[in-house]
């Protein structure tokens, strides 16, 4: 253990000896808690996922389980989002957020709690609907922390802030609620938390980086533009299938020769449609990327390279100059790097670890490029410090085997993930309240 994580257990310790006895219970009455509550709440949440910017019953259902409670909630921020708020005299203000949205996955396992959901999505197609990626947790989660929190506000000074967030598998839902004045509607964060359950870490183990937590993400479209023609007779045209296919190969260069080797980036094709019949030629084909960075030097130099790359293919075969290819970087699909701030991470890794045990705590470095709009609310320009870990979701012994997220074969073992979060969060959030 270093000095400065030694000098941060050292004080999450005093602090939660004072209400030691209190503390003491926390786990069994999470337990109880499941069993009485959270348990038949994460099944009707898991058979009733709804798609992003669409989380109408998620939310009712959330907001109403939080009022009982006590909150003050609010409902339709930033859309679908929901804010509950507990004021407990003279404190910081802390915030916790847990994200409501589904994917567009058809569910694909033998649970008897499985969904069955179809819902239309904001294209207007209907499509099969799963938390394939642990929501239903996170809510889940949120609520069981409430519970625990406005039972122990003998513990705690300070206001509360609940969010139930929407669309954080379009990227998008955070930057909305932000938009809809949360920050000034609402109390104004100290510090942020939030939770994402994890298939690749093993039950009743707690991640929390003192760093990056989730990269940048930009969804970006490219139209490539053509001139059609008979496909026996290509020279009569300008063909944009081999123009998009050169692109795709092109773009990988941009990582691999002209990204720093110490620094990370990913650009991926993740669809490509164009043409209609063997022998046609057609004028166009679309494509849509994904681009990941850990840095704001590095994410600006991926985004510019693609505009490059696209318009230097498209002159080198020979497309006309007012046919140039378009690309078109989402205005809402986007979100920087979620990164923690390290001296609170610290702080909450020692508090866990005083309250749950010296190993609760799980190292693992990151196996890909995830991203999260969590970050804006923990922007360098809000000021707010954030904290994000990642809970266990899988039996030791089950992780090398386990579907990943977003998968149709997704699940995890909820018991262990929802008792866990709950616990870590509680204990998190009343270390923070009595932080000096």
């Amino acid at each position: 253990m270093t000095s400065r994580l030694f000098a941060c257990a050292a004080a999450a310790a005093l602090l939660i000896a004072a209400p030691a006895a209190a503390q003491s219970d926390l786990k069994s009455a999470v337990a109880a808690d499941y069993d009485a509550n959270l348990e038949a709440l994460f099944q009707w949440f898991h058979q009733n996922p709804e798609l992003s910017h669409r989380e109408f019953k998620t939310s009712k259902r959330l907001a109403e389980e939080i009022r009982a409670l006590g909150y003050d909630v609010t409902e339709g921020v930033g859309g679908t989002g929901v804010v509950a708020v507990m004021e407990n005299g003279d404190g910081p203000t802390i915030m916790i957020r847990a994200d409501m949205d589904g994917l567009p996955v058809k569910e694909d396992n033998d649970l008897l709690y499985k969904s069955t959901a179809t819902q239309e999505d904001i294209d207007g197609i209907v499509k099969p609907v799963m938390h394939a990626c642990g929501h239903d947790v996170h809510i889940t989660s949120l609520v069981g922390t409430a519970r625990q929190m406005a039972a122990r506000k003998d513990q705690w000074a300070g206001t509360l802030v609940l969010i139930g967030q929407p669309a954080e598998e379009r990227i998008s839902g955070a930057r909305m609620m932000m938009e809809d004045g949360l920050y000034k509607r609402f109390p104004k964060p100290d510090t942020a938390l939030a939770l994402h359950v994890s298939s690749a870490t093993p039950t009743g183990k707690v991640e929390v980086p003192l760093g990056i937590r989730a990269s940048s993400s930009d969804s970006v479209d490219i139209v490539v533009h053509g001139v059609g023609a008979h496909g026996a007779s290509p020279h009569k045209g300008v063909d944009p299938v081999l123009v998009a296919s050169q692109i795709v190969v092109s773009l990988q260069s941009i990582v691999s020769r002209t990204i720093a080797p110490q620094e990370a980036g990913v650009i991926t094709v993740g669809a490509i449609h164009g043409g209609t019949k063997h022998n046609i030629i057609g004028d166009k084909v679309e494509m849509q990327l994904t681009v990941r960075s850990n840095n704001p030097e590095v994410r600006a130099q991926l985004l510019d390279a693609i505009d490059r790359v696209a318009e230097g293919v498209a002159i080198s075969l020979g497309v006309p100059e007012t046919l140039m290819p378009e690309v078109i970087r989402s205005k809402t699909e986007t979100t920087p790097p979620t990164i923690n701030d390290r001296e609170s991470a610290e702080f909450v890794r020692a508090a866990l670890i005083a309250s749950m045990g010296g190993d609760i705590l799980h190292e693992e470095p990151r196996e890909g490029m995830g991203a999260e709009d969590f970050a804006y609310f923990v922007t360098p320009e809000t000021g707010v410090k954030g904290v994000y870990m990642n809970v266990g979701g899988t039996p030791a012994k089950q992780i090398k085997d386990a579907p990943s997220h977003h998968s149709p074969l997704f699940r995890i073992e909820p018991e262990p993930a929802i008792t866990t979060g709950v616990e870590a969060m509680t204990t998190a959030a009343i270390a923070l309240f009595n932080q000096e």
